[in-house]
């Protein structure tokens, strides 16, 4: 595709209005929480592939989300442990749409299985006896495959629909990686268009996926609540709260940001970084806990690998 930029490299500042005092803290942070996150994701994604009973819809879904956040993780935050540790600052061009193609492919898989999971815990709870003939190991890879595919898709459009336009003139990001309106903002053209369009999609990769998790679990507390009689409504708030701080974490700020950027109310540069950073990477290190460790077959899985492990170290 033809371009007409003459920049050939851009600088990702991070936080614009925060001192130099706080760089240490930051990089500690940022290495703690792409740390936290590849280990405990990368122990979900071994755990359930090597594991045959653990080989069913709602383990695929998590290996899935896992595997998304391993790469999105994995795609942006070293380079912001670069900036920070060795002044490293600089993406060039291709790097840096490379990188942003990356971050909404990766940002729409995520959606999307998050979006599936609270239609299978919907199936499994609501229509229990009607769930293996709906949901199989089959469908679930299948579905999570189109998922995967359909994402690609949405990446691509909003590399394109960014790529092309000219960037001449200011190469400062305001954010510590390369996603699409801090990126665009420095393009010399008309953006109002271009602007338009990417919100749609970001509507339809989030509000309707939202809307379908909302409805699915309020099904799900009001399905336990009538079964299981009003004293178990505790219970059942106390099943979907940690499931839905995900979600909140996930979508909240996300779609604050999606908002103000529409209608150009930016009342603070590191507010927006911040929201951003809040959706892109808290949940990657806290789904790994609040999906699987409280999941008691993961958990006994796990307890048992520790054991035999701590054993043949014993022995040994």
């Amino acid at each position: 595709m033809e371009n007409h930029s003459s920049v050939s490299e851009f600088v990702l500042v991070g936080f614009p209005g925060l001192p130099q005092k706080f760089d240490i803290l930051i990089s500690f942070v940022v290495f703690f929480v792409y740390n936290t996150a590849l280990y405990a994701n990368g122990i979900v994604i071994i755990v359930i592939t090597l594991k045959a009973h653990l080989h069913q819809p709602m383990y695929i879904i998590i290996a899935n989300l896992a595997l998304s956040d391993i790469l999105l993780d994995t795609m942006t935050l070293p380079k912001i442990l670069a900036k920070y540790w060795f002044g490293d600052a600089k993406i060039s061009f291709t790097a840096c749409f490379f990188q942003l193609f990356f971050i909404h492919y990766l940002g729409s898989v995520d959606s999307f299985i998050i979006m599936l999971m609270a239609i299978d815990r919907y199936i499994a709870i609501c229509k229990p006896l009607r769930y293996f003939s709906i949901i199989s190991n089959g469908v679930t890879a299948n579905v999570c495959g189109v998922f995967w595919l359909v994402s690609a898709l949405i990446g691509l459009c909003v590399l394109v629909l960014g790529v092309k336009l000219p960037y001449c003139g200011p190469n400062i990001i305001m954010n510590y990686f390369c996603s699409f309106t801090p990126v665009v903002v420095l393009a010399c053209a008309d953006l109002n268009s271009t602007r338009k369009i990417v919100f749609i999609i970001a509507m339809f990769v989030n509000v309707i996926q939202l809307f379908v998790i909302i409805f699915s679990y309020v099904m799900i507390i009001r399905t336990i609540c009538l079964t299981a009689g009003s004293e178990n409504w505790h219970k059942a708030f106390y099943t979907c709260t940690t499931h839905l701080f995900v979600i909140g974490m996930y979508y909240g700020p996300r779609l604050i940001v999606y908002m103000y950027n529409q209608v150009h109310l930016m009342p603070s540069v590191d507010l927006n970084v911040l929201l951003i950073f809040l959706y892109t990477f808290v949940p990657h290190f806290t789904s790994p806990i609040i999906y699987c460790l409280r999941t008691e077959e993961i958990k006994k899985t796990l307890a048992k690998i520790f054991k035999k492990t701590v054993s043949v170290l014993c022995e040994g």
